[in-house]
């Protein structure tokens, strides 16, 4: 009975260890996911943006009216992804978790948003194919902020 205990210990040891290592070296996703330079990728970008984005977030990435205003329904419309927008102030992280998983990818409890997650709509390559097609319009110093800002969530 003992040594069929040590060898359950052991061996509930040795996988707590090989589960902690896996944990520990298991690559988490880069913080820099874009890649505006992309020629491929900004052109799958813009195509599923043209699909999937522009009906709210206009063609030429212009936004609503009145974006930072609430509209009837209480919600705010849709912000413009082009230099007069505010989505060159985040991460890529933090744009892709938001158009992954909506604002419950980052916080707790948000407020309602007519932004849908796209959790199970885009692959993940997609969701950055249409982010990095977002930066690529951007002009070279909001590219180069963002890039700083960037190496700073590192």
């Amino acid at each position: 009975m003992a040594g069929r205990l040590t060898l359950l210990v052991t061996g509930g040891l040795v996988f707590a260890g090989f589960a902690a290592f896996t944990l520990m070296t298991a690559s988490s996703e880069p913080i820099d996911l874009l890649t505006p330079d992309d020629t491929a990728v900004v052109t799958l970008g813009r195509n599923i943006y043209a699909d999937q984005c522009a009906a709210c977030h206009g063609a030429q990435l212009e936004g609503q009216s009145n974006w930072r205003t609430p509209g009837e329904d209480g919600l705010l419309p849709a912000p413009p992804h082009d230099a007069t927008g505010h989505t060159w102030h985040h991460d890529d992280e933090t744009l892709f978790t938001l158009t992954k998983y909506g604002l419950a990818g980052l916080m707790e409890n948000p407020p309602a948003s007519g932004m849908p997650a796209y959790e199970g709509v885009l692959r993940d390559e997609e969701i950055i194919a249409v982010l990095s097609f977002i930066k690529s319009t951007w002009p070279e110093d909001l590219r180069a902020y963002h890039d700083d800002l960037n190496a700073l969530s590192e």
